[in-house]
Order: C-alpha cells, then sequence, then structure tokens
C-alpha cells in the first residue's frame, strides 16, 4: 500500500495514494490507522484524493475502523478528497451519517482546531 503520512501536533494527515481502495488494501489501510492511533494521535485525518475507484461498500470498513478509533480516543476522524463514485457509495451504505467527511484537507484542519479549542474550553468550565 502507497501512502504519506504528515505529522502535526494536533493531527496526522494519511494520504493515499493508491487509485483503487479494495479488498487488498482496506485490510492495510485499517493497520496503519490502529498504528497511528496507538502512537497516541487521536485526531486522523484520510485524504482520498488519489483513489478513484472503492470495489464495493465492505472496503468501506476501513473507515468505521479510524472513526471508531479516534471516537474512542477522544479525536475526530475525518475524511477528505471523495470523488463522487465515492461519495455515492458512501451515501448508499449510509456512512455519511456516521463520518466526518468535509471536500479539502484545509476544511479538515481548521475543523480539528475547532473541536481542540472546544475541549480545552470544556476543559476549563469544569
Amino acid at each position: 500500500m502507497k501512502f504519506t503520512i504528515d505529522k502535526h501536533e494536533k493531527y496526522v494527515l494519511l494520504k493515499l495514494d493508491e487509485i483503487k481502495l479494495d479488498s487488498e488494501i482496506s485490510p492495510k489501510l485499517k493497520t496503519e490507522l490502529i498504528l497511528i492511533n496507538a502512537e497516541g494521535q487521536r485526531n486522523i485525518i484520510l485524504d482520498l484524493s488519489a483513489v478513484e475507484n472503492v470495489s464495493d461498500s465492505s472496503d468501506l470498513s476501513s473507515l468505521l475502523i479510524g472513526h471508531r478509533i479516534c471516537e474512542n480516543s477522544d479525536g475526530v476522524f475525518i475524511i477528505t478528497g471523495l470523488n463522487d463514485q465515492i461519495s455515492d457509495l458512501v451515501s448508499v451504505s449510509q456512512l455519511e451519517n456516521v463520518l466526518t467527511i468535509v471536500s479539502k484537507v484545509e476544511e479538515a484542519v481548521d475543523l480539528i482546531f475547532m473541536e481542540e479549542i472546544e475541549k480545552e474550553l470544556s476543559r476549563e468550565s469544569k
């Protein structure tokens, strides 16, 4: 699986550099997301802008894993860069109600910083 990781203080950007997200790539993506979280990162942005095709909805299960591990560590998992075909598959699978999806990486970064500020303010008010 080809990917790039860009680590920042508040988040990690994982860009999948594959044309297809299929049954071969999906388990590897799950493993990488789990490893990132195990290293202490609780906010993950997954950039799928290079991905042109997803075989079927079962290959989207790696996205649910990313969502669950970030949520369990009080973080956020944001997906960006979906093309129309993948967006349609996400909609048909009704995952848009569960996953946080934005169109650009910059929006995802802004969202993470807003979430972090809200959490900090919430802790201070207790």
